[in-house]
């Protein structure tokens, strides 16, 4: 009898706020689950905010107070015919617990897991569950502070000891977000070179930045972008690279 294969656990991880962390979750998770044909389970253990969980509160909403996006989702589940993908609330020190209770309860086992984590690595349980991860992507943006913060947690992190149980250590990829095509590429370049130097994993797309970035769904807007029960627009993820990074993606983690 063959093996049941196990959901894949990835994060999307930075300890800098403003960088993009759950705005790429959300659109990750929804490409995947909505459009891909995979099924996804969000973790959200961004306590106390529990952001994810809050952004799906007010998607419903959203979904019913536009004519525009409950015509969006009609189509969607007509085609599909799929449930939006969970999103299960629980502190960082419980999340995997709870994560492996939930996909026993599901009806369909998801192939991917994201884990939406605290930004503060020294929250209690953080450290142990980005250990526990298949994949890590960290986010960084062509801002100094931005990127010396993450290359000195990606090494330090790198360099623990496997966690109890654990026989191998989670690769770590970084990779550009809120790109800006104005920048001198020179400066992307010098990043870059101090990247390889130290031997981190960078992604080859970088995300272009968008104002729809920090927009999400609401009645006021005729596209879909950031939501969590409808995948972006295909026109809206290729201007800003998103669907060569969806590429990428799926490549590195081999689904």
């Amino acid at each position: 009898m063959e093996k049941m294969k196990k959901p894949l656990k990835v994060s999307i991880y930075t300890q800098k706020g403003g960088v993009g962390k759950s705005t790429i979750t959300t659109l990750l998770a929804s490409a995947l689950h909505y459009r891909l044909g995979f099924n996804v389970l969000v973790m959200d253990c961004d306590f106390p905010q529990y952001s994810l969980s809050n952004m799906r509160e007010r998607d419903k909403s959203a979904i019913m107070n536009s004519e525009y996006h409950k015509k969006a989702a009609m189509k969607q589940f007509q085609s599909v015919n799929k449930k939006a993908y969970p999103i299960i609330k629980s502190k960082a020190d419980n999340a995997l617990k709870t994560a492996l209770e939930n996909v026993g309860q599901l009806s369909v086992e998801p192939d991917i897991i994201f884990f939406d984590l605290p930004g503060t690595a020294n929250t209690k349980g953080v450290l142990t569950a980005l250990q526990a991860m298949d994949f890590i992507f960290s986010p960084i943006t062509a801002d100094r502070l931005v990127v010396e913060s993450t290359l000195a947690f990606s090494k330090a992190f790198l360099q623990l000891p496997p966690s109890e149980g654990e026989n191998k250590a989670p690769a770590l990829w970084l990779f550009w977000n809120q790109v800006d095509g104005r920048e001198k590429t020179g400066l992307y370049k010098a990043y870059q070179d101090v990247i390889e130097e130290l031997d981190l994993l960078i992604m080859k797309t970088g995300i272009r930045d968008s104002k729809r970035f920090r927009k999400e769904t609401d009645d006021t807007i005729n596209y879909v972008f950031r939501s969590s029960l409808l995948p972006a627009e295909l026109q809206l993820l290729k201007v800003t690279r998103f669907d060569l990074f969806i590429a990428e993606f799926l490549r590195i983690i081999h689904l």
